[in-house]
């Protein structure tokens, strides 16, 4: 028995909403994985493109890419993050295994049993039993993590290979002049900007700048000293998410320190902190806000918007939420330029924008 056109057609749509409703389940237990999949797709998108150029398989390029240029990225910036946590537990006089505990929690002990295991095997068999569950609990928390990160390489890893072929069956399915491929298109394009862009930036200049303070940390002359200068290069990197100021927010201070020191052992050595502020000033400020931002990027973005975006994400949902508030953020201005206005009004959406703001959707990207 065939069931009526129109009660055929409620049914099929009863059926997507289930299944949209399931696959938003899915992405909300998994955010966190998928926004950074998303970062390291976006930020591995040009250079896979360059390199598909020359390879024909797109596995290939995309293993490629991944192995030989995300992958190495990213574990750099994690030892520098171990480096500079190993620094500020040195400055502190605070135990490394505090901060380890912080960062993975049920790990408060782990260190201790690590750095002592005649004590561990000579405790009673109650106090064996709980270093042991901890132990357990660290290692739970260190794989999940690991499995994490995995199942965010792999996510990228088919976005890269297949993104193509999945853009054109959504342009052929809904219409390649339609308000909403439109409006996913300037998305896309505004991420590439925000995350390609932006994001890089801040870890080029995390990068630089390691190698420029611990540089100038090795030359320092007797009785001048650069403290933490691995950690403070991280911090200059992140304050880079700041418009304008930038690197300014530690270079400028940590210049000032140097000066201090200086005036209290031996004026003769100026040329040190002066040496250091022109270093960074030109470095890590003038050259990424002027040549490295706009070449990476293509255009200029709401530096202000991309800012508060950047800070809120973090503060609202964790250590993902710096993928996670950009992506919010251009969903909500792209839909407000295209869609808000034809809505209220009652008319056809297009795929004009009424803001100036990111890209321009009636391009094509």
């Amino acid at each position: 028995m065939q069931l009526p056109e129109n009660r055929s057609r409620v049914g099929w749509w009863i059926l997507a909403v289930v299944l949209l409703a399931s696959l938003l389940f899915v992405a909300y237990s998994i955010v966190g994985t998928l926004v950074l999949g998303l970062f390291i797709y976006y930020g591995s998108r040009p250079i896979y493109r360059r390199v598909s150029e020359h390879v024909s398989s797109g596995s290939i390029s995309a293993g490629a890419t991944l192995l030989l240029v995300s992958l190495p990225a990213l574990l750099l910036v994690g030892y520098t993050f171990a480096v500079g946590l190993r620094e500020l537990s040195a400055f502190t006089g605070t135990g490394i295994e505090t901060y380890y505990a912080q960062l993975v929690p049920g790990s408060t002990n782990v260190p201790n049993v690590l750095s002592n295991p005649r004590q561990l095997l000579g405790s009673n068999l109650g106090q064996f039993s709980d270093e042991f569950t901890t132990a357990v609990e660290s290692l739970g928390a260190v794989a999940r993590g690991l499995l994490h990160f995995f199942l965010a390489i792999t996510l990228a890893f088919f976005a890269l290979r297949d993104d193509d072929r999945l853009a054109d069956w959504f342009r052929n399915e809904v219409g390649e002049d339609s308000a909403l491929v439109a409006y996913l298109s300037a998305v896309d394009s505004d991420l590439a900007t925000v995350y390609f862009g932006n994001v890089l930036t801040v870890l080029l200049v995390g990068v630089v700048a390691t190698i420029v303070y611990n540089g100038f940390s090795s030359v320092a002359p007797s009785g001048i000293s650069l403290p933490i200068p691995t950690l403070l290069a991280l911090l200059t990197g992140l304050a880079t998410f700041v418009p304008i100021v930038v690197g300014k927010l530690v270079y400028v201070p940590l210049t000032a320190y140097l000066g201090w020191q200086v005036f209290q052992t031996n004026p003769r050595l100026f040329w040190f902190p002066l040496a250091f502020f022109l270093v960074s000033l030109v470095v890590l400020d003038l050259l990424p806000q002027m040549v490295v931002r706009p070449y990476i990027s293509g255009r200029t973005t709401h530096t202000g918007l991309v800012m508060f975006a950047y800070v809120l994400g973090g503060i609202l949902f964790g250590w993902y939420g710096i993928f996670l508030g950009p992506l919010v953020l251009v969903l909500v201005t792209q839909f407000a330029g295209i869609a808000f206005g034809d809505l209220v009004r009652g008319e056809r959406v297009t795929a004009q924008s009424s803001l100036s703001i990111g890209s321009d959707p009636s391009k094509k990207q």
